[in-house]
C-alpha cells in the first residue's frame, strides 16, 4: 500500500526543491537530493514538483482542486444514479402491487 503524505509534507519538498534547484547540475539531482534526505522516492518528489507547477499555471495540466472537484462529482453522480435504481425498483413494486387485474 503506497505510502499517504500530508499536504505540509509535499509542500515543503517542493519548496526546498525549488529553493535549492541552483545549488544542483540539474533539476533531478536537487530532487534526488531532497527526496533521499526526507525518505521519499525521487519519483513522488518529481511528480509533486510537476503538480505543484500545473496547481501554480505554469505548466499545462489538470489542478488538484480540479481533480478533487471531478471526484466528488463522480461519487456524487453514483450515489444519485444508485437512488435511481432503488427509486424505480420501488416504483414497479407498487405498481404491481395496486394492480386491480392482479387481485
Amino acid at each position: 500500500m503506497p505510502k499517504r503524505y500530508d499536504e505540509n509534507t509535499k509542500a515543503r519538498a517542493v519548496r526546498l526543491v525549488v529553493e535549492h534547484v541552483e545549488d544542483y547540475a540539474s533539476e533531478w539531482e536537487a530532487v534526488t537530493t531532497v527526496a533521499g534526505r526526507l525518505g521519499v522516492s525521487p519519483e513522488t518528489l518529481r511528480r509533486w514538483l510537476r503538480q505543484a507547477e500545473i496547481d501554480a499555471g505554469e505548466a499545462d495540466g489538470v489542478s488538484t482542486s480540479s481533480v478533487r472537484e471531478i471526484r466528488d462529482l463522480k461519487r456524487k453522480n453514483a450515489e444519485l444514479e444508485r437512488t435511481i435504481e432503488v427509486l424505480k425498483a420501488a416504483t414497479s413494486f407498487f405498481v404491481r402491487e395496486s394492480d386491480p387485474q392482479r387481485r
